[in-house]
Order: structure tokens, then C-alpha cells, then sequence
């Protein structure tokens, strides 16, 4: 289908880093459903939950990449910057067709001691998705000791339509290493990066510290980084800062602003003033000096 809009922006190539705009819906019989969208309103008006926390708008995207299935992904390949079309996809060129033998049943322990379910917050649950030996699927039936996975993609054996945009190219090495984040793991706007000549610099946020998913992501992260900005060291960076309650002062420490009376308190008498005695010296005469300092008592025998 023809270009709606041809600004006359670059045509993209595979390989490369840009911002997409996008609506995918999945049509089987008279059943429209949406697949996923870039456009809070499209997810809206689709009658389906929002995600949480969701951030809209043109998302970061590989062109040729593997976010879409492959036939999609070939139809980016020459989009021009700028450009909105409209395409079709058969099921064989979007999430194929249907086959029974990917579905598969798991015990409970096994499911139990994948790493995305060990995240805190992971939820077990009909159409919960695992990746179990690098494939992804989602939960059919579940009981108390077994799983049942089907790992034929959601929209398999049904018609795709799609609308696409490429609003911008992502040119900047700052932006790329976010958007390689963004793509691999999610959450890249919580990553702080810094390219300074061959060294990329990753602050990573404190998500990830107890995370066994960015474990895993993080290889690819830096795979991706490397064949993108050809880096000589990629540094990951995590703080851990001491919280305020846990610092505590010493023993015999002094706080600070304390009372000058009770400074004062702490002071030795002079010998042979009477304690709360109610005579007082005059100010002009000196107080008379110890004869002597008593000795220092002997520790008692055990």
C-alpha cells in the first residue's frame, strides 16, 4: 500500500537505530485484536487494560532487528524517515501458523527456578509469559505441581495488519546505548551512560542489583554495545550508599551541640567541695589546691 505521507526524509537500512511509531492488530474470521501499539489512545480505544507505568511514543527500534517477527521486519527495511505506510501480512510473514507440538507441559520446580520468577515482582498465572531454554511462551493450563506452556506466538495463524512511522534516526553514541538498554532489557531511561572516546560508562539503577534478568541481559547488552560503537572497555557502575540510621557514633563520643551544662556535669569537683552544699566561697578567693590526689584504687581480687 502507497506511502499516506513522503517527506522525502532517508530511507532506512538494516541495522539501524530509530524511533517507531506503530499500531499492529491481528484479524482472524470478524475478530480484530490489538497486538501493540506506540499510541496511548489506540490502546484505549482497543477495550484492553493499560499497562502500568508505560511510557508512550515513538519507541527505540532496530530496523531489520528481532522485535517483530521477520517478514514485518523486512517491510521496515527502505521506510523512509518520516514516512507512514500501511502493510499486510500473510501468517506465514507475521507470527505463522499454529502448531500443536509446541506446546509443552513443565513441572512446577522447573517453572519455580527460572529467573524471571524469582523477581519480586513475578506472578504465576494463565497467559503469564516464560522463557524457558530461550524460548518464549505462555502458560495455558496450570495446577498445583504442572505447567502447560504454548509456545506458538500469541497471534499465531492469523492475518496482520500494520501502520508504521520512523519518526527520527537515533544517531547520538548516548542515545544508542540507551536505546540498546531500552530494546534488551527495558528501562533504559533509568541507565545513566557516558562515551568518552573508547570508553562506555553504564550506571546502572538499583533495579537491577537483585535482578537475575539483567544478569542475563547484561551479556547482551554488552554484545550490542560493542558491535555498535566498537568500544575498547564497557564499564558497568553500581553505588550503594550507606543510609543515614546506620551511621552511629562511637562510644564516648561526644554529640554534637550537646548542653554546656552537661559538658560541665562531666567535669571532676575540686576536692573537698561539699556537694550540694549551700555555702559559697566568694568569688574573689581562690579555692585551695588538693594536698594530694588519692591513689588509684586497686582492683578488688577475683
Amino acid at each position: 500500500m502507497a506511502p499516506k505521507e513522503s517527506p522525502g526524509g532517508a530511507a532506512t537500512a538494516a541495522g539501524e537505530l530509530v524511533r517507531l511509531d506503530y499500531d499492529l492488530w491481528a484479524e482472524v474470521g470478524d475478530k480484530t485484536d490489538l497486538v501493540d501499539t506506540t499510541h496511548e489512545e489506540t490502546a484505549q480505544g482497543s477495550g484492553g487494560s493499560l499497562p502500568a507505568g508505560r511510557a508512550w511514543g515513538p519507541r527505540p527500534h532496530e530496523i531489520g532487528g528481532e522485535y517483530f517477527p521477520a517478514g514485518i521486519e523486512r517491510a521496515l527495511v527502505g521506510v523512509r524517515v518520516g514516512e507512514e505506510v500501511e502493510r499486510e501480512f500473510a501468517p506465514g510473514d507475521a507470527f505463522g501458523e499454529r502448531d500443536p507440538n509446541l506446546i509443552e507441559l513443565f513441572t512446577m520446580h522447573e517453572v519455580e527456578r527460572l529467573p524471571e520468577m524469582r523477581r519480586d515482582d513475578a506472578h504465576l498465572d494463565l497467559g503469564t509469559v516464560l522463557t524457558i531454554n530461550g524460548r518464549r511462551g505462555r502458560v495455558v493450563t496450570l495446577t498445583a505441581a504442572r505447567v502447560r506452556v504454548d509456545f506458538n506466538p500469541p497471534f499465531a495463524g492469523r492475518k496482520v495488519r500494520g501502520k508504521f512511522r520512523v519518526a527520527e534516526r537515533i544517531a547520538e553514541p548516548v542515545e544508542q546505548a540507551r536505546a540498546l538498554v531500552e530494546l534488551i532489557y527495558g528501562h533504559g531511561a533509568e541507565f545513566h551512560f557516558e562515551v568518552h572516546e573508547k570508553t562506555v560508562t553504564v550506571r546502572v539503577p538499583d533495579r537491577t542489583k537483585f535482578d537475575p534478568y539483567w544478569f542475563t541481559a547484561k551479556a547482551r547488552v554488552v554484545e550490542k554495545l560493542r558491535g555498535r560503537l566498537h568500544p575498547e572497555t564497557i564499564r558497568f557502575v553500581e553505588e550503594w550508599a550507606t543510609p543515614a540510621s546506620d551511621t552511629k557514633p562511637d562510644a564516648g563520643e561526644k554529640k554534637p551541640g550537646a548542653p554546656a551544662a552537661e559538658a560541665a556535669a562531666a567535669e571532676p569537683k575540686a576536692h573537698g567541695e561539699a556537694k550540694g552544699s549551700g555555702s559559697k566561697k566568694p568569688a574573689s578567693e581562690p579555692a585551695a589546691a588538693p594536698k594530694h590526689r588519692p591513689a588509684a584504687a586497686k582492683p578488688a581480687d577475683p
